[in-house]
């Protein structure tokens, strides 16, 4: 039976928010669904119009909340982070102290030490070079203070490169899976052949919503459950064909090609400083959470045939 605890998504309307919604639902009928252009998922949802960068918004927004979700997503550009960030997460933890609320913060992998992308872990050392991954590091050490000061009851969520059915702003959604269901060819960036972990967001929602009922998984990080098979992109695509019955063709974009187009198009600028995460194996370990509560990742290939 779901319980009468107060559940508020911050930015609802994306990937995770939207199916997130739809996995809290299990465990309460009190939702408060918040971002800047708010929609029901479920029919009992609140609705709330909010800046996250804006204070007062984001104090209203938490209000009588139980568990808030920090799941937004800003503008994927460098300086809009290192302004925006911040700002959104001390908004949220203020409020969240304020209003003896429990924080979920849904993070990414961009503040781990690139030396050890092969394999990623809770514990692995936090040591970015990027400047996106400055910002998450910052952040994340935002919250971990003041869970150290007792001031707050938190966990950080993470996941690595995301994609699902009808996912937007999915690399592998958007290069890959729809273009070779429209018949394209499928492309990629630096190396094909490259390891690459994937997070299946319905994976990642659910996950979320579980061990925000865990007494057990408060104050601490996890890695949200994630595909162990670590496809390489002409992998991905060789599955992808089989289902669509069409040739495996995979265009590659080099490094020195990435950085030429760069200079005239804005989002490669973005993407090329963390090319690491494409040039060499990148494996994103879900153990903990796979041993600790028995929860799996769904496998590689049923997650893409549910894209198609």
């Amino acid at each position: 039976m779901p319980s009468s605890s107060f559940h508020t998504v911050l930015g609802s309307t994306g990937n995770i928010g939207t199916q997130l919604a739809k996995e809290l639902k299990m465990y309460t009928d009190i939702i408060r669904l918040v971002s800047r252009n708010p929609r029901k998922i479920n029919d009992t949802d609140q609705i709330m119009k909010a800046d996250l960068l804006l204070e007062n918004q984001v104090d209203a927004a938490v209000a009588g909340s139980d568990t808030v979700y920090l799941v937004a997503g800003i503008t994927y550009r460098t300086k809009l982070w290192q302004k925006q960030w911040p700002v959104i997460m001390g908004n949220t933890i203020q409020a969240c102290i304020k209003h003896n609320a429990k924080l979920v913060f849904f993070d990414n992998m961009y503040c781990y030490d690139p030396m050890h992308v092969g394999h990623l872990t809770e514990t692995t050392p936090v040591n970015p070079k990027s400047k996106k991954g400055k910002v998450r590091a910052e952040i994340a050490q935002m919250i971990l203070d003041q869970i150290a000061a007792g001031k707050l009851k938190a966990m950080i969520v993470r996941a690595a490169d995301f994609y699902g059915p009808n996912a937007k702003l999915s690399f592998l959604n958007e290069s890959v899976i729809n273009r070779m269901k429209a018949g394209k060819t499928a492309q990629w960036l630096y190396a094909k052949n490259k390891k690459h972990s994937f997070t299946y967001i319905p994976d990642a929602a659910k996950a979320t919503a579980f061990l925000a009922q865990q007494q057990s998984a408060w104050d601490q990080i996890w890695h949200l459950p994630t595909s162990k098979e670590y496809p390489s992109g002409q992998e991905i695509v060789n599955i992808l064909a089989k289902e669509l019955d069409m040739a495996p063709k995979l265009q590659v974009l080099p490094g020195f090609m990435v950085g030429i187009l760069a200079v005239f198009i804005p989002p490669l600028k973005e993407v090329s400083e963390l090319s690491y995460q494409l040039e060499q194996d990148y494996c994103f370990d879900s153990t903990k959470i796979e041993s600790t509560y028995n929860l799996k990742a769904t496998p590689l290939e049923e997650g893409l045939r549910n894209c198609l």
